[in-house]
């Protein structure tokens, strides 16, 4: 393989025996939360899934190189960093090619976490289609990487400030499996509850980790999106959210907020709009998901 693929040696030795790995994208870190929030997250994510059983492994473009796993050092500079790119599939190679540092999104980190033989990872929530797509076409390339890149990611569903039945829709178009766990309805990211009827609902990691494997013997190309819900305790009910991001939203379109602005800006300002607690869900729902990803990630190993 010619890919600038560099692998931390824990994680390279892990992957050579057997061992259950995670990969964990890194825009949460310098595009999701502010410092120093984000550099205790990142390691409060990595903890978690220690704790659970398997190893982390944070990706990063840094130097030339995809960073498959960061040491202190490096999550530190780049949780510090004011110039990174937010990477996804069409920029990926040109950031590499540039030396520039980049942060990697849901597809970007898909397609690292591939190259270097990792089946599972988690996130907050992924991309999809925003509101106002049918006029604007801006639509997340990590539907399409979900189609075609064989890795199970494991979210809290999309990320609600987007228009969350038409990006099911196209995922159920793409052939994406998207797997409600524990229920029969797709959560929406900060609230257990959507409205949206899950087209699949499994109960356990065993099950998810079955069909990630039938996946493979039956060669079917691409992933599956698995949508956990937040935790019961730390969620913020659908109702009230969905008047906050409303407002978030029309501010941005006030604003001429456009393309990959959009979803920073409005993450930062519904942190105000909440007075911080759309942030302090984020932080358990990522946690939870590196939970149940780890979980997965061991039911793989086991075979």
């Amino acid at each position: 393989m010619n890919a600038p693929l560099a692998l931390d040696r824990e994680i390279a030795e892990a992957l050579l025996t057997g061992q259950p790995v995670v990969a964990l994208e890194s825009t949460i870190i310098t595009h999701g939360m502010p410092y120093p929030q984000n550099v205790d997250t990142a390691r409060e994510v990595e903890a978690t899934v220690r704790a659970a059983g398997g190893v982390p492994a944070t990706i990063a473009v840094m130097d030339g190189q995809i960073r498959v796993g960061l040491g202190e050092a490096e999550l530190e500079r780049l949780a510090r960093a004011e110039e990174v790119q937010k990477l996804s599939r069409a920029d990926l190679a040109t950031c590499l090619a540039t030396g520039a540092m980049g942060s990697t999104t849901v597809a970007a980190t898909m397609i690292a976490a591939n190259l270097a033989g990792i089946s599972v990872f988690a996130t907050g929530g992924i991309g999809g289609v925003h509101r106002g797509a049918e006029t604007s076409f801006d639509i997340s390339a990590d539907l399409n990487e979900l189609a075609q890149t064989p890795v199970t990611v494991v979210s809290a569903g999309a990320k609600a400030i987007l228009d969350l039945p038409k990006t099911f829709e196209v995922l159920e178009t793409l052939g994406v499996p998207v797997i409600a766990v524990g229920q029969d309805e797709i959560p929406a990211f900060w609230s257990r509850r959507s409205g949206l009827k899950a087209p699949i609902r499994l109960d356990t990691a065993e099950e998810i980790a079955a069909a990630h494997m039938m996946r493979a013997r039956l060669g079917l190309p691409g992933g599956q999106l698995v949508a956990n819900p937040i935790p019961a305790e730390a969620e913020i009910p659908l109702a009230e959210m969905a008047a906050v991001v409303d407002r978030a939203i029309a501010r941005a379109e006030a604003q001429g907020v456009a393309a990959k602005a959009v979803t920073p800006f409005l993450l930062d300002l519904i942190f105000d709009l909440t007075e911080g607690r759309s942030l302090e869900a984020n932080r358990a729902l990522v946690l939870s998901n590196a939970r149940l990803a780890t979980d997965i990630a061991r039911a793989i190993a086991r075979g």
